[in-house]
This record gives structure tokens, C-alpha cells and sequence, in this order.
């Protein structure tokens, strides 16, 4: 899915929204975490998962085309982390809460 597409559907399941209002909130929400993990700093979506930035060091590699060797510069990608929730939908488990049975 594609930001266009999320905006789409968000505003076919809210048709009260206007798209434009839609869109702004979409892209401050995504600013906001791209602006935070350019500090350095973890997101978090609670149900969602976790973005956060990993460095990568330096290294020697290798040209696939020449064969020939080359230094690849140390620096930072973005690793995600799915939450549990999503991970088990992925999978199609039911991670819904037991409830208790009651006491007589």
C-alpha cells in the first residue's frame, strides 16, 4: 500500500473527513516519525510495531559486476519490528485476551 492508498481508504471509511484533512494528518504523522528517527530516537506503535535506527559499520565488499573489492562507508537503516498483534495476524493466529470464566 502506498500513501495515496492508505489516505484513500481512511477516507472511504470516514466519509465525514475531508481527503485533504486526511492527507494532512498522514503526512505530519509520518514526518513526525521520520523527524524522530532521524534523532536517533524509537517509534513505537503499540499493536503496530517498532521502527528504530541501527548503524552499520564500515565494511569491504565486493563490486558483483567486476568482482573487484570496494569499502563500503559505516551508516544507519531503519529496522522494523512487528508487535505481537500483527505478527500473529500475519500468521492468522486469534491473539485476542481470554476472558476469565466466571466464579460461582
Amino acid at each position: 500500500m502506498i500513501r495515496s492508498e492508505l489516505i484513500a481508504r481512511i477516507a472511504e471509511q470516514n466519509p465525514h473527513l475531508y481527503e485533504k484533512e486526511i492527507e494532512a494528518v498522514v503526512l505530519t504523522i509520518l514526518r513526525t516519525m521520520s523527524d524522530a528517527l532521524a534523532r536517533r530516537n524509537r517509534v513505537e506503535l503499540r499493536g503496530f510495531g517498532a521502527f528504530e535506527v541501527r548503524e552499520r559499520d564500515a565494511r569491504t565488499g565486493r563490486n558483483p559486476r567486476t568482482g573487484e573489492t570496494v569499502e563500503v562507508e559505516a551508516r544507519a537503516s531503519v529496522h522494523f519490528k512487528p508487535g505481537k498483534t500483527i505478527q500473529a495476524r500475519l500468521n492468522g493466529v486469534d491473539v485476542r485476551p481470554k476472558r476469565k470464566a466466571k466464579s460461582a
